[in-house]
Order: structure tokens, then C-alpha cells, then sequence
């Protein structure tokens, strides 16, 4: 089976889940025997355009010209099986969508985000979830209030690249919602139910897990939406030292929150942004990881490293998360999921601390069960030949 990877890589900068999960199917396939032809543009290589590119970018996300003209050029040459799509924003366009049916190719789309509706993918601006731009023809709410990128153009491009491409997402061939909630969000966009299947993402196993450390870790791009100050304002309800460690890891706009916190109490540590193998240091000298965005987080990568790592997770039930630490089903969770208020979440850090060494082993399991390669990539395979069956059948 040939397939097409498209993705719009986000900064590398700012860390990305989203990039990660990307380059991981990418391994897990081509390990199945798939013949992966990725094809990807980089936000970071904006600066790096032709002129004649850089003059046509207010309009890439609708239309996106040079990438339409590589993709048809490789559609033609290999003659895929399928095209598989995550980001196509700003540099792709779901035009991407229509060049591959102009050429045969059926599209299946992983949705990371609600951006079918919302401008900044997130439902949340302003420091609470809003929908305003739910079931309008046209998203002028995110245009008052400067949802994507803070700028009123930007979001005015946005909202009508979406309003334009409305048809275009209604005619992607099969969807791939990580949880629950992004199947609810697309059948209330309009996409009926027998082109909606659920597969959550997966992560290579990183082996049998290291003894469990002391302490939380926080790691989280340091954005208002991922939580840290519901985060610190709940450990402050704590005396220092009280619940262990607190390690914070990431940076962006709050970082003087992180910042703040270290300088204050001696059980908070700020660690900055880190690579991969400090990532694994850090996870690995904790006994939990927190993950406590407030808006609706579809599927944040952190849990499911923390579950492949042994560590239970302390989070907010919001979005995917309870899916993700398996609350409610029957075998024993993952972790806890709680209000995304400080008083619970202040209320369940002792909890968390006390009871870590007995969410270990079901964190693990959590993970070898749901989210291992081999579970996930035979899922992707299924979709895929079933895809491809059915294409062959419509053709005849």
C-alpha cells in the first residue's frame, strides 16, 4: 500500500504534539511494510519563500498554489493508494483535499482540533472555552475578537477560508476523530456517522518503565489555555514542601509565571524547555505528571507518554482526557480527572501523591492496551484497505 502523509508542520519552537504524533505514524507505518510519501510544508520556512510565494500567502490557506502544484505532480507520479491529512494550515490548504479526488486518491483526515469551525482551533479564547462561531455560516465572532493570531485580518482570512471550505471538509472520505469528543464535534459539523471512525493516537513503546521518582511534573507549552496558573494556584494552597517537588517544563507567554513560582517556594523548579532525552529525565524523576489544560484538549501527547512511562496522570476532565486515563471503564484508570477549578485540583494533589504507586501499573497497561503501535497502526491499516475497498468498488 502507497500512502500520502500531508501535513503543515507547526514551529519547532513552540512544542508541538501534533508534529510528534505526525513523525511517529509516519515510523509506525513504514515498520508495517506502507510505502510513506510524506509530504509536508514547515511554518518555519515562511521567511525562506520566494517572493512570488511570499506575495501569494494571504491566500495559501484557502488555496495554497505552490503546494497544490507539488501535490498534483507527486499524485501523478506515484498514484497513491491514499492521502492522508493532519494540518493543512497556512502553507497546504485543505484544497489539498480536492487535488487528491481531482486525481482518484481518497483522503482520510486526522482532526487534532476543532478548526473545521473555530479560527484557533482551540474553542477557547480570552481564558474560557467559547463556541460563537458554532453552527454560523460565517465565524464574524472570531473576527471581532481577534481569535487567530490576534489579528482581526488574520482571522478574517481564517473564518473565510473556512466558510469557503465548508464543501471541502464534507467531502473528505473518512475521518478520523481521536476521542469521543471530536466524533461529537464533527456529526454536529455535518459529517454523518459512517464517515467518522475513532483511533485515538500512539506512541512507540519506550520499554518497561524506570522506578517511580517523588514529585510532579508539569510539561505543557506555558500557554493560558494549558492550565499552569490553575496549576500554581492550587499548589499554593499547599505549605512549601508539603506535596514534594513540583517540576515545571516548557516555555512560552506564562513563563514568568513559572518563573515566579521558583522564586517563591523552594518545592517549585522551573526546568525550561527541554529536549526529548530531558523530557525522559525529567518524567522519569517524578512520580506523577499533571496535565490540567481548561479548554477542551482533544488528545495532549504528555498523557500518553507518561502512560507508556508508568506514570499516572493527574488531570482536568476536559476534552479527551477521561477517555485517555480510561475513567469509567472497567479496568482501574489511569490517573484522576477533576474539575479544572484550583479547589479540586487542590483538593485531589494529595490524592495524587499518596496514590501513585498504585496507578503505575494500570498507567502502563492503560497504555500497552489502547495506545501501543501495534494496536493503533492495525487500526490505521484497517482504515485505510477499507477506504481503498470501497473506492475500488465506486469506480467499477
Amino acid at each position: 500500500m502507497k500512502v500520502v502523509v500531508a501535513h503543515n508542520r507547526y514551529r519547532e519552537a513552540i512544542p508541538s504534539g501534533e508534529n510528534v504524533i505526525v513523525d511517529t505514524e509516519i515510523a509506525q507505518l513504514a515498520e508495517a511494510g506502507v510505502d510513506v510519501l510524506p509530504f509536508q510544508r514547515a511554518s518555519d520556512s515562511i521567511g525562506d519563500l520566494p517572493a512570488v510565494e511570499k506575495a501569494l500567502l494571504p491566500v495559501s490557506p484557502i488555496w495554497g498554489r505552490a503546494a497544490q502544484r507539488d501535490l498534483a505532480e507527486l499524485l501523478e507520479r506515484e498514484r497513491p493508494d491514499v492521502l492522508h491529512l493532519h494540518n493543512p494550515y497556512p502553507l497546504l490548504s485543505p484544497w489539498v483535499v480536492r487535488t487528491a479526488h481531482k486525481h482518484g486518491v481518497p483522503v482520510v483526515q486526522t482532526v487534532h482540533n476543532y478548526r473545521q469551525v473555530c479560527s484557533s482551533g482551540l474553542y477557547f479564547r480570552d481564558g474560557h472555552n467559547c463556541h460563537d462561531c458554532r453552527g454560523k455560516a460565517f465565524g464574524w465572532p472570531a473576527v471581532q475578537h481577534k481569535c487567530y493570531r490576534g489579528s482581526a485580518a488574520q482571522s478574517a482570512l481564517m473564518a473565510t477560508t473556512l466558510a469557503v471550505h465548508r464543501p471541502t471538509w464534507r467531502s473528505v472520505d473518512r475521518y478520523i476523530a481521536l476521542t469521543g469528543r471530536i466524533a461529537d464535534h464533527l456529526r454536529d459539523y455535518g459529517i454523518p456517522d459512517d464517515h467518522i471512525v475513532i483511533k485515538p493516537n500512539g506512541l512507540p513503546d519506550p520499554g518497561e518503565p524506570a522506578p517511580l521518582g517523588e514529585g510532579f511534573l508539569y510539561a505543557a507549552r506555558l500557554s493560558p489555555e494549558k492550565g499552569l496558573a490553575l496549576l500554581l494556584d492550587a499548589w499554593r494552597r499547599h505549605p512549601d514542601g508539603e506535596l514534594g517537588p513540583l517540576r515545571i517544563a516548557g516555555d512560552g507567554e506564562l513563563r514568568p509565571l513559572a518563573e515566579q513560582a521558583a522564586a517563591e517556594r523552594e518545592d517549585v523548579t522551573y526546568l525550561g524547555p527541554l529536549d526529548r532525552a530531558g523530557m525522559t529525565a525529567a518524567r522519569d524523576a517524578a512520580s506523577v505528571v499533571v496535565a490540567v489544560p481548561t479548554w477542551d484538549d482533544v488528545l495532549p501527547t504528555v498523557i500518553l507518554e507518561a502512560m507508556a512511562a508508568g506514570r499516572p496522570v493527574l488531570g482536568t476532565d476536559v476534552g479527551g482526557i477521561p477517555y485517555l486515563l480510561g475513567v469509567g471503564e472497567a479496568a482501574e484508570p489511569a490517573g484522576w480527572a477533576v474539575p479544572p477549578d484550583p479547589t479540586s485540583l487542590a483538593a485531589a494533589l494529595p490524592i495524587a501523591r499518596a496514590g501513585a504507586a498504585l496507578k503505575a501499573s494500570a498507567a502502563r497497561e492503560r497504555y500497552l492496551g489502547a495506545f501501543h503501535p501495534d494496536v493503533v497502526t492495525r487500526r490505521l491499516l484497517g482504515i485505510y484497505s477499507e477506504l481503498t475497498a470501497n473506492s475500488q468498488v465506486t469506480s467499477r
